[in-house]
């Protein structure tokens, strides 16, 4: 069995808590508070501007030119593909992509990136790679649950966003990633594949922590406190 699918089958407990979530549930449905789609974009946009550095990170670590290639392209896809289902989601809400920018992070998503960026500078590549996976593999999931339990069409809302992550381009995204870090685990210890595995782990549970971060709009207990 490959290192991914070991990850995949120990960690379908997160995987089937994300796909019931009320917020990802509720994208099926095309039926999403307001407050939670604005909280969600706003924590998003700067959570995939981390996710861009950690890329960033993984390039100084990398040694094949095709691993720095691969990293290259997807801080291209971030820039340039991800914003279409944020533009879905603002479409719906009735605000610019531009008026939600800028925001401080609220806790979970803070702990996220931080998360990942520990990993970044701390790990090898395998860990950067399991710190990073999570994400677009949770996504592609989402994306695919959706379309087969809802089969949304071009009047549903967010028909954009959910056939923005089932299709193929992020599979693609996903499905090398997990090559790579199959690739890495392969030739790891006993030691860093469990670093792997726990990289991955927490990142999983951080993805359902993000869904419930934004459908709840978390604060930080004194957000409207003016720092002196």
């Amino acid at each position: 069995m490959r290192f991914t699918e070991i990850l995949r089958k120990e960690n379908d407990d997160l995987f089937q808590l994300i796909f019931n979530h009320p917020f990802v549930d509720g994208i099926g449905k095309g039926d999403v508070p307001k407050e939670a789609l604005t909280h969600y974009i706003k924590a998003d946009y700067e959570y995939l501007n981390a996710f861009m550095h950690v890329y960033g990170l993984a390039i100084a670590k990398s040694s094949a030119r095709e691993d720095i290639a691969y990293f290259n392209d997807q801080i291209g896809f971030v820039l340039n593909s991800e914003i279409h289902p944020h533009n879905n989601f603002c479409e719906q809400i009735g605000v610019s992509y531009e008026e939600l920018q800028g925001y401080p992070l609220p806790p979970t998503a803070d702990h996220y990136v931080k998360h990942m960026l520990y990993h970044a500078h701390t790990g090898n590549l395998g860990e950067i790679l399991g710190a990073l996976l999570p994400c677009p593999w949770t996504y592609l999931e989402i994306g695919k649950e959706l379309v087969e339990k809802y089969r949304p069409d071009t009047a549903h809302p967010f028909n954009e966003w959910i056939q923005f992550y089932a299709d193929q381009e992020v599979e693609q995204v996903t499905d090398k990633l997990r090559a790579r870090l199959d690739e890495v685990a392969a030739e790891a210890s006993d030691k860093e594949r469990t670093r792997m595995k726990d990289a991955f782990r927490k990142s999983c549970q951080l993805e359902l922590a993000f869904w419930e971060m934004a459908y709840t709009c978390e604060q930080w207990p004194a957000h409207e406190a003016v720092i002196k």
